[in-house]
């Protein structure tokens, strides 16, 4: 058997009626104040989205380094509680384990380990994240 359907043609697109378009082409014009320009300018600059802000954090670090029996680990750096001209120490647990929490990060920290506040770890400084645990282990 033959199939006799004819395909179905597509619709013409919508056009706007003839007294629509002359009625758009009479509307009258206006000009922006320049304050109403720069309010709609800044506002097209402005980000789509606001910062987000985030929380203060606590930061756990955690050295795993063995500095000798008397001796003690500190941390240096730019954060919560932290300079680069004065250590905070960090807590013994183990003869090779050392600890610290900085509450209140709310943005990234660079910090190094010394030696009795006098001795700098070699090599470049810790980035640490807010709110992250971390175990460094540094070298002398």
């Amino acid at each position: 058997m033959k199939n006799t359907t004819r395909p179905t043609p597509s619709p013409a697109p919508a056009t706007k009626p003839a007294s629509a378009a002359k009625r758009a082409s009479k509307a009258p014009t206006t000009t922006a104040s320049p304050d109403a320009t720069a309010k709609r300018t800044l506002q097209a600059e402005a980000p789509a989205t606001a910062p987000r802000f985030q929380a203060p954090a606590t930061i756990v670090i955690t050295a795993k380094i063995d500095v000798g029996f008397g001796n003690r680990l500190y941390l240096r750096g730019e954060g919560p509680g932290l300079n680069w001209t004065q250590g905070v120490p960090l807590q013994n647990l183990a003869s090779d384990l050392w600890t610290l929490a900085l509450e209140g990060a709310s943005a990234p920290i660079r910090c190094k380990l010394l030696v009795n506040d006098e001795s700098w770890s070699s090599g470049e400084d810790f980035l640490v994240e807010p709110g992250s645990t971390v175990t460094l282990t540094p070298s002398f």
